[in-house]
């Protein structure tokens, strides 16, 4: 008796210990992950279960679970080990962000001030078919350099190391990229989406 009474006491004091810590960090995550801005582009992302997953590599069709976190969403950033985590505000949805500087060439911090801005993207700015494929996360034929980074993302560095390049290669998952081609006249020509 004496002993399951102790068992049940180490219990309730494992649980409490458990319940302060995860409300530690709840409360560092949230004070992290404050509003640093919106996002400039759409970030595509696998949710999967309870774990919503996205790469510098964009992932733009990765299968099952594929989402879209539009942009203009308002986004807080929080750290972990593999890149980052961006927020959704106010919901505070967590999306894990991978990120390698080597494949990148620059700093998460860098990275982030690419797709995050102080203030909401101008949309109607774009082109109709530039708005098209922003709002359905594809390269559409016809759409600008702008709509496709707004439409796809930043595309990754290591494959596509210039912005002015008429080629940009982007991943549908983690084995298959495509490529989105630009004629001289900036436009996408074709796209391997």
């Amino acid at each position: 008796m004496k002993r399951h009474r102790n068992l049940v006491y180490y219990l309730g004091l494992f649980g409490l210990m458990l319940a302060l810590w995860l409300v530690s960090v709840n409360a560092a995550v949230a004070q992290e992950a404050g509003a640093r801005g919106y996002l400039k582009c759409n970030i595509h992302y696998q949710q999967h279960g309870h774990d919503a997953k996205a790469s510098y590599a964009n992932w733009t069709d990765p299968g099952q679970g594929h989402m879209i976190l539009p942009v203009n969403t308002q986004v807080g950033l929080a750290t972990f080990r593999g890149g980052f985590s961006i927020i959704a505000l106010p919901a505070k949805k967590e999306i894990l962000f991978y990120f390698d500087e080597k494949n990148m060439h620059m700093t998460i911090e860098q990275y982030q001030a690419l797709i995050i801005s102080p203030a909401p993207v101008q949309l109607d700015a774009f082109s109709e078919q530039d708005r098209k494929g922003i709002s359905e996360g594809r390269a559409y034929v016809g759409m600008s350099k702008n709509g496709v980074m707004t439409a796809l993302g930043y595309p990754a560095v290591h494959r596509t190391p210039s912005l002015d390049a008429n080629t940009w290669v982007y991943w549908k998952n983690r084995f298959k990229s495509f490529a989105v081609e630009f004629g001289d006249n900036g436009l996408v020509s074709s796209s391997g989406q």
